[in-house]
């Protein structure tokens, strides 16, 4: 089955809803214990977002196994999210903002492990700065890219050593503003006879090198983040 066209400009794709309908996460549920207690814990709960125009991909023959580390960082009294924004001249998702991650190498014994790795590459977080807490389900990319999000605390004292061949920047998002569904847009559009809707969730805010600007997060980044939403108020 054929591969989905890729979306070059999701800011041009018309909005058609927020889901301002839905409740935020408590401020109770926010916090480091909270979310270590639900994983340890967990209540039945469904993804909502399981891949990328699911049913072209079901026909896909070669899938890729990646995983990326959902960051959280403690700062001015509430977790934060780490995230990236890729370098424009990448040859997949340029300038997209995305967590740590990448495909699993074969040295990798697990999940976890690439997430880690990864992490430690792209941004420099040492594997000792980060207490991995869980991971969430599976999110299967258009371009067929099996990814596992591991999360992980991570010490608020890590310094960052940003790739800058990878990574053109790295910025945080406090956790309570991505897990608000007010601040969740749904765009559809077609492309070609294929339907394809996704959630964004544009902050404005200070990267590493202190300006501000908007940081569109978007595609498999915002569903991954709507699915810790989804786990975090189940």
């Amino acid at each position: 089955m054929t591969r989905p066209p890729l979306i070059r400009d999701p800011k041009a794709i018309p909005v058609i809803g927020h889901d301002a309908h839905l409740p935020a996460v408590p401020a109770v549920g926010l916090s480091a214990a909270a979310i270590r207690q639900r994983f340890e814990l967990p209540q039945v709960w469904s993804p909502e977002f399981l891949g990328d125009a699911n049913a072209a991909l079901s026909g896909a023959r070669h899938r890729t196994e990646a995983s990326v580390l959902v960051p959280l960082v403690e700062r001015d009294g509430g977790l934060h999210v780490l995230l990236t924004r890729r370098t424009d001249h990448l040859h997949d998702h340029a300038g997209q903002v995305s967590f740590p991650g990448g495909r699993t190498d074969p040295e990798d014994v697990d999940a976890v492990a690439t997430a880690l790795r990864e992490a430690q590459e792209e941004v420099g977080l040492e594997p000792a700065a980060i207490e991995v807490i869980g991971c969430l389900p599976v999110y299967t990319t258009v371009t067929s890219y099996v990814v596992t999000p591991v999360v992980g605390l991570v010490n608020p004292a890590a310094a960052l050593s940003i790739d800058p061949f990878e990574v053109d920047e790295a910025f945080e998002v406090p956790l309570s503003f991505l897990m608000n569904p007010a601040h969740h847009r749904r765009h559809r559009m077609m492309l070609g006879e294929q339907v394809r809707e996704f959630l964004s969730m544009p902050w404005v805010g200070t990267g590493h090198r202190g300006v501000e600007r908007e940081y569109f997060i978007w595609g498999a980044t915002a569903a991954m983040l709507r699915n810790f939403y989804r786990f975090l108020s189940a």
